[in-house]
Formats: C-alpha cells, structure tokens, sequence
C-alpha cells in the first residue's frame, strides 16, 4: 500500500510515502498523516491508497503516524476543497489544510477539551466534617448537589476556596475525573419545543419567499431580494424553523465578524437550541470544539463568515447566505475561493436548500435567477409601518466644506437632533486626512513601499500607508523643500468625527471604523450604546452598510456619493450603487420616517438618478445589458494571472513569456483570448513591483482548459523562483 498525501505547500502536487513501520492505526482516505518533508515533520491528508507509485518503493519515506482512527474530512468537506482547489487553481494540500480548524492543521486530536472536575466521592457525607470546619462544608455540600462535576473556575464564582479541595481528597471526602465531553446527536436529543418567542405574522411576499424555499425536496437555490426593512431575516427564521423541526442542522454565513455578534444574538433569541458561531475571532480552541459540535450534529444553528462554508454538518438541511453580494465572501489574497460560490455547490451535493439574500444582489446572481438558474423571490415593502426613506441629491459645486459636510447638511442634522433621532454620516476614508500636503512646494507625503499616499491619523498621531500597513511619525517639515508648512488635505472619519464633537458638543459622537473597533469588545460596546434609542450621530466607513438595524436613525447622509463613479474597473458602478443602498437602507427602518441626503458634485449623473427614481432592479437590468454588449462577466468567464517581483518589471516580464509561451503552443479556444501583461492599477505594494494577465473566455470550461496549460507554464518557468504568481479566477477587482 501506498499513502498518497495532500502536504500544506505551494506545489501542485501530491506526494508518495510508504505506511508507517509503528503505530496501530489503519490508514484511510481524509484521515491526517504526519510525515517528514524535506527537514521538516508535517502533518499533511491522506489523499489515496493506490498500490503503486511512479517512484520506486526504496526511494519512498514512511510516514510517522496516522492521527487519526477516521477520516477527519468528511466525504462533502473532502470532496469541496479538493474541487475548489481544482477550480481555482490552487494547491491541494493547501485547500484541504484550510477546510480544518487550526488545532487540527497542528496535529491535535480531534476531540473536544478535556477538563479536570471535581466530585464528592460516593457515600461522602457532610457529617463526616465537624461543624466548625464552615468552609469545607460548604464547598462538600456543592459537591454534593453537583454529582456529574465542578470545575475550579465555577468555585471561583462561587467564592469558595480552591485550596480547601486538597483537604476534602485528603479525607477521601472529594475526587478528581477527566470529563470527555460528548454531545448529544440530533437524532438523540430529547424532543421539545424549539422556539424561545413566538414567529411574526409574514406579509404576502414574505409567505410566498418561505413557500419557494420550501418548494419541494432537494437541491433548491432561491435568491430572496428584498429591500432593506423588508423582513428577509424573519424569512430566513422560520425558514430555519421548519429545518430544526425535521432535526437537520442550518449554517447561515455573514459577511463580516462584526455582524455575527448581532446575527447570534437574534438567533438565540428567537431558538432554544444551541446556536455556536464559527469566525476568526474565535482561539484556535473555541473554533475547534464549535467545528466538533456542527460534526457531531450537536449544534444545530451554525453563524459563520466565509471560512464557516467548509464546517461539517451532520444533518445538513439548509444554508443560507446574507447579503451574498457582499465581497468579503470572495478571499482576496491565498486561497481565492468565493464562499458563496462553493454554498451554491455543497447545496447541490448534500441535496439541500440555499438561501442568497441580499437588497442590492450580484448581477451574477441576478443573472441566475433571471436565466432561470435560481427561483427568485421579491421582497418590495418594508415590515410593519415602516417607509422606504426620501432620496436627496445634494449639489455641493461651488460649495465650501467644513470638514467634508456642507453648510445644508449641517443643518439637517442639527433638525433631527432636536427631534431626538440618531443620524448615520457615512465616509469611507479611515483616519484624519487623506493626505499631508506641503502648503509651500505642493509636495504630498507618500508611501516609500507603495503607489499610494500616506493617510494623517491623529488618534494616536501617526501616518499611515492603509496598503502596506507602513507606520511613520507625522514629518516636521517638507522632504522636498524643507517648509515647516505642512498642512492635511481631505477628510477622513477622523476630521469629521472632531467637527461634528466641536459642532454639536452636547450629543455623543460615535466613530465606526477599522481604527476604533480594533479593540476587543470594541464593536460591541459601540452598538450596544447606539441601541439604547438616544440621540446620536455616527460617522463610519462602510462597516456601518452592512446588516445593521438601527431603528432609531432618521438621517442618513453619504459626504462622498461620487467616489467610483468613474472607476476603470467595470465592476466600479455595481460596487457603488450596492453600498449607497445599503447605506441609504439604515434610515427609517421604524415608525420614524427617514431622509438620505448624498453630497455630490454629479447632481445629473444618470446612475445616481436611476437608483434614486427607479431603484435598484432597473440600475442592474441596465447594467446587465451593457455588460452584456460588452462580453463582460456575468457573460463571460475572467482570470487573473498576477505576479510580483522585487524588482521593477521582472513581474511584467515574466508575464510575458507566459503569454510568448501560450501563443506559441496553445490554440484559444474560440471565444476565448488574453490582455497584457500590463502593471498593476497599483504597480508597487508592499515594495513590490506588481503586473497582470488576463484571460477571457466565454465558456468556463474553456477557460479552466487553458488555465491547466497554463499552470504547466507558470510551474516550469525558470524565473519562478524570482517572482510569486498567483492565479485569480472570477476576480472582484482589478487589483
């Protein structure tokens, strides 16, 4: 026998070794091998067990030791990463090392903590101590209403002393055990009722939305496109409510960390079943046991971000994806994969239903689901008494801002104030000023590793390259002609955050970025003070666009709704009229009725106009059609082939041969061609000098048939070693 073995590395391949000469262990496909590798012992996945290797038996090293009794990749979990790594043109090792939780990429046993309790030993009495001993009689007596174990930190609580436990097991009066925590599978759990709160009544859409998730049995994708306030997370409630009742499991994925606090605190609200969140903000051992519990069918709602698509599911019954055009659902960087791509294909392999919601979809899901690819369901009111908010184009030309905000928009907010409502200021530009300019030679302080522009922080003051991460003191003088009159320019969330503190010093002025949400608890606490109902004004980036019911916000004001307008990358207007929507959706979401007012410069642009007049389905039919005039994407398939070097123009030359190499010895299919290689939009990042190829095609498998030829190209170029490539298929940004 023959252990082929999927190792965590850059190469494409799979390596050889012989079985272990120790252990008692049977090998199998999806169980975990530790194996030596070069200098080094890595833990890598059984990938076959093929009776012979192109190598000869001698040549081959044995393995250290199977980890594992079963396979820790499940069938669908084996069979999704290795398919993903197919797909995009990823190494296997490394995909399937990602599906795990890290504990299990280190080599720890599969298994839950196990914890040291304490418990009376049997005929234990309290008349064994004297009465005076006050203290070990009280701390007998937990023990004894406790027969199944008490951990020391539950006796911290209870402020009994931990050391009097050494006396009580002197006197044979107390024991120590190994607890093995063993869940409870779905199909042994004691029945009983699901719900905590009883469901909301649904209004005719929302009925017919649950109706179509429910149509028949099996693989079913529907996309739910509902407006904001509309009611989709009541939909997908009871969606997940008739899922329990037939004991399967649900896995909801949210694009953001901070929105899963949020999204489990409506869960559990709601369901009295254990509902366990699984995203990076979780230790290594909390995720590991959360993963056990989704494997054990012990954990029945599953709340994750983008990596939670590869959790296991005992019972599989339902996954939902919200806000699915969100593209934090797509990994930028590594291991490129789209979760909500890969939710498409697990539904359709467990043979169950998926849920895409969002207010502003996709145009590749819309696509769908006007193709009739995906059943599609329209959510086009608010619930209860609540309005769609009024739209306003505010004209700024010719106006002066005061840091970023007009003289009309501070005097609306200043109205909504004394109305006692909460206002949303929205600025997607982090930090004080965007830039430090030199008042006397026009000079502006820039990155030294990037293409870009150092942003002025001021709390704590620093500059900061928001590319590269570079941080450097704030300059005294000019780099170029030495004047001390150095002065910011632009504003960022926080110049505006010190105006509106200055402007309005009575009424709490709340900032929400990455900045000050770094700390832990940070977000929550933030939130918890806006739901309080009292007057506020927030002031975010688009951390605030996403999934946030705020039903005390009246205003909503975008400073900056020109900002990708007039992007190059095709996808710019998409990507703009999503998040002034989402934006715009967090006002008057309750009885209060809601304005949204977008500074712009464009007051007759037509996308701006058409979202405002006509919405956002008669934005996306006009863009689908000119995407499709063009044989752009969701009409044709794109991959990205980029490189990097630390010299400039290895990265474009190296793209080069590649494309030499394909013109010579490949013949596009037809339909299919490529562009470049030209640099990137930012050709330096993080002092590397960045280029691009693209390939086009017009049928995916056209593409994926040149991508596998091509990859053969990028393995064997003999400047590999000098550049780092990477391929990006169905790419989100032009980088």
């Amino acid at each position: 026998m023959i252990l082929r073995v999927a190792i965590p590395t850059p190469l494409h391949r799979l390596f050889d070794y012989r079985p272990p000469l120790s252990g008692t262990l049977k090998p199998q496909v999806g169980c975990r091998v530790s194996v030596p590798f070069g200098q080094r012992k890595v833990i890598g996945i059984i990938t076959a067990l093929p009776e012979h290797s192109e190598l000869p038996l001698d040549k081959l090293k044995p393995a250290h030791i199977i980890l594992d009794a079963a396979p820790v990749l499940d069938g669908l979990q084996f069979y999704l990463a290795r398919w993903a790594a197919s797909y995009y043109a990823y190494p296997e090792g490394d995909a399937l090392s990602q599906a795990l939780p890290a504990l299990l990429r280190k080599g720890e046993p599969a298994e839950f903590t196990h914890e040291t309790l304490w418990r009376a030993t049997p005929g234990a009495s309290l008349d064994a101590l004297s009465k005076s001993a006050t203290r070990q009689r009280e701390l007998l007596a937990l023990l004894l209403r406790n027969p199944k174990g008490v951990s020391t930190d539950l006796l911290r609580v209870e402020s009994l002393p931990v050391p009097l436990l050494k006396t009580l097991k002197d006197k044979a009066l107390a024991e120590t055990f190994i607890h093995h925590p063993t869940p409870l599978h779905a199909d042994e759990r004691e029945e009983g009722e699901i719900l905590k709160e009883a469901p909301l009544t649904l209004n005719t859409e929302q009925h017919q939305a649950l109706q179509n998730i429910a149509a028949g049995s099996g693989f079913n994708t529907l996309l739910l496109e509902g407006i904001t306030g509309s009611g989709k997370t009541e939909v997908y409630l009871q969606a997940i409510q008739q899922v329990l009742k037939e004991g399967k499991q649900a896995l909801i994925l949210v694009p953001e960390i901070g929105l899963t606090p949020q999204t489990l605190a409506r869960f559990k609200a709601r369901f009295q079943v254990p509902v366990i969140a699984l995203h990076s903000g979780l230790t290594d051992r909390q995720r590991l046991d959360a993963w056990l519990m989704a494997r054990e069918g012990s954990a029945r709602i599953l709340i994750g971000t983008r990596s939670a698509i590869f959790t296991p599911m005992r019972y599989p019954g339902l996954i939902i994806v919200d806000e699915e055009h969100d593209q934090s659902f797509k990994q930028q960087d590594g291991f490129r994969y789209s979760a909500r791509d890969l939710a498409v294909l697990r539904a359709k392999h467990e043979d169950i239903a998926l849920v895409l919601g969002s207010a502003t979809p996709s145009l590749e899901s819309l696509h769908n689901a006007l193709s009739g690819r995906y059943r599609h369901s329209l959510l086009t009111t608010r619930a209860g008494k609540a309005m769609p908010p009024a739209f306003e184009l505010l004209d700024i030309r010719g106006e002066t801002l005061n840091c970023g905000l007009s003289d009309s928009l501070t005097q609306r907010i200043e109205t909504h104030l004394a109305q006692g409502t909460q206002i949303l200021i929205f600025l997607n530009r982090r930090g004080f000023s965007p830039s430090l300019i030199c008042h006397n030679c026009g000079a502006v302080n820039e990155c030294t590793r990037c293409d870009a522009r150092m942003t002025l922080h001021r709390s704590p003051p620093h500059m900061h390259c928001h590319h590269c991460d570079r941080q450097t003191p704030i300059p005294m003088r000019c780099n170029q002609c030495g004047s001390e009159d150095l002065r910011p320019s632009g504003a960022g969330t926080e110049r505006t955050e010190d105006f509106l503190c200055h402007r309005f010093p009575k009424t709490p002025v709340l900032r929400i970025d990455r900045d000050s949400t770094a700390r832990k608890n940070a977000m929550s606490q933030l939130m918890a003070q806006i739901h309080t109902g009292k007057p506020c004004i927030m002031i975010g980036t688009q951390m605030l666009a996403k999934g946030h019911h705020f039903p005390r916000v009246t205003l909503v004001a975008v400073l900056d709704a020109d900002s990708g307008l007039f992007s190059a990358d095709f996808r710019g207007m998409e990507k703009t009229a999503q998040l002034v929507l989402q934006v715009a959706g967090r006002a008057g979401r309750a009885d209060h009725p809601g304005e949204v007012v977008m500074q712009t410069r464009h007051p007759d642009h037509p996308m701006l106009n058409a979202l405002i007049r006509d919405g956002y389905g008669a934005f996306a039919a006009s863009e689908l059609q000119m995407r499709k005039a063009a044989g752009l994407p969701p009409f044709s398939f794109h991959a990205l082939i980029r490189a990097e070097a630390t010299r400039q123009g290895w990265a474009e030359g190296f793209l080069r041969d590649i494309r030499e190499m394909m013109e010579e010895q490949l013949a596009a299919p037809s339909g299919s061609h490529w562009s470049g290689p030209f640099p990137s939009p930012m050709e330096k990042r993080a002092g590397l000098y960045r280029a691009q190829l693209l390939i086009q095609s017009r049928q995916r498998s056209d593409l994926h048939q040149l991508l596998m030829r091509i990859l053969t190209f990028l393995i064997q170029h003999k400047a590999r070693n000098k550049v780092r490539w990477s391929i990006d298929v169905d790419p989100l940004d032009s980088y």
